[in-house]
């Protein structure tokens, strides 16, 4: 059964582009003195609450820097720091960060640790377990629905894509708060607020001490890998079932288009197809000023209920998909995982998981095995904005820097994974 993902992304929001400003480490450098105080000398915070900083992805750093300035992201030391910075003062003190070597500890790099902060308040103890964060981090927990970490930080909290942060050496303690923050939503990020939701106080203890020593020894197995997951839906799947049978022509009995400029449903998020059904549908009621205009869709979509609308989601999401066979494209698969720092073109992984099925409760679909005809259609159209049912614009802000090349190689490489 198609697994439920979610993308482990420490602090990301998904999709955002990348940083447009070319950052100067040297520059950097004399602009980072006034963040020693909280993040040490070298990028390496003497005081657990604070983050490492040394290595840490440039990207990464001036989004952050950004969404403290807009206070998308809130702190009440952090956003009187960035109000003050310029967009290439944010790209230079991330390049400066990016620049240095990860040390071990503030001790082995020269930081100071004379900085003190207030003992919390004694809160029952939690003995942290890093082979269990371990094993959390690889295999994930398919039956509370949690993604393995490595599908987004990579091996060992070492992210291959930029806008993702590492965790690798990270203080157990920050990983801890940024988690119970997801988790109580007092910071926001969909995809990791869904996530944070089924971790348990240990999970994310045994996390932070896996992030804090990625080197934990020992052979893990996957103790998940054997469960089954019984999914339920928000529809009834029979009802769908009988419903479907107009849906038939273009997109098969059971959801597996025959014909390629058609998507295919089976196996499809649930949530994504109420969504779409009640975008085509707006459409029309708008005279296309909103929604997912499409002429035959929302022709289709106009006559039906909310019932209907979670019935017929229900059935195609309970249905299995058959990729049609296809060929891979290398160039697409190196979009696919690494975007295009240059061009600003965030990897797709970002949103669509490792394997290609998206994000459930996130909203973002599965794509792994989609007619490529279709899927390319679809790139051209947020391209040109003729399709604009994305939220916040994300899709349209990678797609317009896209050239056909690339349109081409990743519909070619999506429509390949199996």
């Amino acid at each position: 059964m198609k697994k439920v993902i979610f993308s482990f992304v420490i602090g990301l929001g998904m999709l955002t582009q990348a940083n447009a400003f070319e950052g100067d480490a040297q520059a950097g450098k004399a602009k980072a003195a006034v963040c020693a105080a909280c993040h040490g000398a070298n990028g390496i915070s003497a005081v657990d609450m604070y983050p490492n900083l040394a290595g840490q992805h440039a990207d990464y750093i001036a989004k952050q820097l950004k969404a403290f300035k807009s206070g998308e992201r809130k702190d009440p030391v952090m956003a009187p720091m960035a109000m003050g910075l310029s967009d290439q003062d944010m790209a230079d003190l991330g390049a400066y960060f990016q620049d240095i070597n990860k040390g071990e500890s503030a001790a082995s790099t020269g930081g100071d640790t004379s900085a003190t902060v207030a003992a919390p308040a004694a809160a029952p103890t939690i003995v942290a377990d890093a082979l269990a964060g371990k094993a959390l981090y690889q295999n994930g927990d398919k039956a509370r629905g949690i993604t393995a970490c490595v599908d987004c930080h990579g091996k060992d909290g070492e992210s291959l894509v930029h806008i993702n942060p590492n965790l690798a050496k990270q203080h157990p303690e920050y990983i801890e708060k940024q988690l119970k923050d997801f988790k109580n939503a007092t910071r926001a990020n969909a995809s990791m607020n869904q996530v944070s939701a089924n971790l348990s106080e240990a999970d994310i203890a045994n996390l932070g001490a896996y992030f804090k020593d990625t080197s934990a020894v020992g052979e893990v197995k996957n103790t998940f890998a054997a469960v089954t997951v019984v999914k339920s839906f928000a529809g009834n799947v029979e009802a769908g079932k009988a419903k479907a049978a107009t849906c038939a022509a273009c997109h098969g009995a059971d959801g597996n288009a025959a014909v390629p400029m058609y998507p295919s449903l089976a196996g499809q998020s649930e949530t994504y197809l109420i969504k779409q059904l009640h975008d085509f549908k707006t459409a029309i009621a708008s005279n296309n000023a909103d929604g997912r205009p499409d002429p035959v869709m929302a022709a289709m979509a106009a006559p039906l209920s909310e019932e209907d609308i979670k019935d017929l989601s229900a059935y195609f999401a309970s249905q299995t998909l058959k990729p049609a066979a296809s060929e891979s494209s290398e160039y697409g698969h190196k979009l696919y995982f690494s975007g295009d720092e240059k061009r600003g073109v965030t990897a797709c992984i970002a949103c669509h998981s490792l394997d290609g099925q998206g994000m459930d409760k996130a909203g973002f679909p599965a794509i792994a095995g989609q007619n490529a005809t279709y899927v390319k259609s679809q790139l051209e159209k947020f391209r040109e904005s003729t399709r604009a049912n994305d939220s916040n614009g994300m899709m349209r802000n990678i797609a317009v820097r896209l050239t056909d090349d690339d349109i081409s190689a990743l519909s070619q490489y999506i429509s390949a994974m199996k």
